[in-house]
Formats: C-alpha cells, structure tokens, sequence
C-alpha cells in the first residue's frame, strides 16, 4: 500500500513538471539574425529543457514594448533607447539581456556618391524613419564632424529599403544595421561606405537589441525569467560556434528570407554576440547612463532613474 502511494504521489509530481508553462515572444520586426538564438533555443529543445513552451511572433499594431508592458506578450525584443522611451512613457518594461554587446548599427552610403564622411552631408539627403532620435543623432554626428545640419535633407522613406533607395536616388545616406541591410545592399552589388555608429562617439555605442521582458513577471515570477534566460543564452552560444547551423535553423522558420543574406548576416554577426563582454547578455551601467544623459541633454526624455531599466540578475 505504502509503494502505490508513492507512486501515486511520484506521478502527479512528475505530471506537474512535465506540464509546459506556455510563453509568448514577440519580436521587434521579422525575423533575422538578431533573433537566432530564440530560435535555435526553440529547434534545439532549449525551452523545453526548462519547461517553457514558447510561441515566437511577430508585433502587429503594437510594438513590443507596449505588448510585453501590458502583459500581452511574456518577453519581447526591444532597443535601449526604446526601452528609456517606454520606461519614460511609464511603460513598466526592463531589459533582461544584451542580444549584440556593441552597436552594429551606423550610416552608409555609395562610394560613388560624393560622400567621404560625414563633413560631406550638407546638401546631400538622409532617407529617414521620422522620428525625432534620428533628428537629434544627425546633429550630434554633424557637429562632431563640422557640418550644418540644418542644410542636411531628408526624406521619409516608409517601408523603401536601403537598397533600393539608393538605386533610384530616393537618398543618398541612411542609417542602417550593417549585419543585414549592409550586407544586403553589398550582396546585390552595390559598393557602399560604412560608418559605424560606436566609431563616430562612444555615446551610440549602446546596446541594439536587446531583451525585455515586465515589472510584473519579474515580480511575481522571477523563475520563468531565469529560465528563459537559461534557455536563450544556450541559443545565442550555440548560434556563436555553429554559425552556419544555426542559420539553416532560423530559415527553417523564416524560409521566405533570403538565403544567402541570412548565411552572410550570421557569420557577421556570430562574431558581435558577446565581444568584450564577460558573458552573453550582459549589460553595463556605464553603456545605460552615458546613452540616457545623452537622450536626456537633447530633450528626448526627463529624468528618470535608468538604472531600473536593466537588470543582469537572470542571466545565467
């Protein structure tokens, strides 16, 4: 009688474990080598070694800030300025991981164009996105390097990648991720200049992407957030020693990408994941306060407390 008990009491304990807390991420975007790790940890059963059962979307009429803010979405992919723009809105998010240790974002445009550097943009055109954070970067960029950028041009480009505006002459400079519109322009052919961000001032060279994830799943469920950590950081590892592997993975679940462009983007960006840092995900005060005083010097948000905006606590 004894034995049948504690089976009985094993049994339900081992159904109980084996029942997969169901997880909802959504992306910043479609999917690309930024997110690989989310789903190498998918393919690769990461998740499911931790007990999660994960759904990986894409964001819709909402961004993911405003998603994983109220709770609609468990973990997301975000920015740091748009994690400081959502905590400055009083949208309760928090950074939980750094994805790239160093921004692989900068401005780009044709050898041919006429443009060495950005001494060079006065009376040239910037295809913009339209929000007042590119505003503010392209004149801190133009005093650094001597320009007016007041006599800067810009053009509101909508969904024209940087490709094709610079073939039909839409503009002659963007702001790009070299990772993948950089490569991307390069792998249809066209000679492009590349200035990274993290050259121009160590001020941009703040954390692009990173993963959120709420106040409130932090509060109240601090071991999901540790286990899904657990989980992301063997994805994104993996993703750093099988680089091409972990590429087939993510055009298995993205297979209208690009093939080629999804190979290239990851050996590139395999290489960025962890770089200089004492381990993947991590972040820095230090990155988080100078890229806030700048946000906050140029007007784009009050002063608040950043230091609540990221956390290194789950990481494994």
């Amino acid at each position: 009688m004894k034995v049948k008990v504690l089976l009985l009491v094993f049994l339900a304990w081992f159904s109980i474990l084996s029942v997969a807390e169901k997880i909802t991420v959504v992306l910043d975007w479609y999917p690309n080598t930024n997110h690989t790790g989310l789903y190498v940890a998918l393919e690769k059963g990461y998740f499911k070694d931790e007990g999660l059962e994960v759904s990986i979307v894409q964001p819709s009429k909402l961004t993911a800030e405003q998603l994983v803010g109220t709770g609609r979405a468990d973990f997301g992919v975000s920015f740091q300025e748009f994690v400081t723009y959502a905590r400055a809105e009083g949208v309760p998010v928090v950074s939980i991981a750094a994805v790239v240790q160093h921004n692989t974002s900068g401005f780009a445009w044709l050898k041919s164009g006429g443009i060495r550097s950005p001494a060079d943009w006065e009376g040239k055109t910037y295809g913009s996105w339209g929000t007042e954070l590119e505003e503010a970067i392209l004149r801190t960029v133009c005093q650094h390097y001597g320009a007016d950028w007041k006599k800067v041009k810009t053009v509101t480009v909508g969904q024209v990648d940087f490709a094709t505006g610079l073939r039909q002459g839409i503009f002659d400079f963007q702001w790009i991720y070299y990772g993948w519109e950089g490569i991307g322009a390069e792998l249809k052919g066209l000679d492009i200049e590349f200035l990274p961000m993290n050259k121009i001032d160590p001020v941009f060279d703040y954390y692009s992407p990173v993963l959120i994830t709420s106040e409130k799943l932090i509060s109240e469920d601090p071991d999901v957030v540790q286990r899904f950590l657990r989980a992301v950081s063997r994805g994104y590892i993996y993703s750093i020693t099988h680089p091409e592997e972990a590429a087939e993975i993510l055009l298995k679940y993205a297979p209208e990408l690009d093939s080629h462009l999804v190979r290239e983007s990851q050996s590139y960006l395999s290489k960025h994941y962890v770089v200089d840092a004492p381990k993947w995900g991590w972040q820095d005060e230090n990155v988080w306060r100078r890229f806030y005083q700048w946000m906050k010097e140029n007007g784009l948000v009050p002063e608040m407390d950043i230091t609540k905006a990221f956390t290194n606590e789950y990481l494994p």
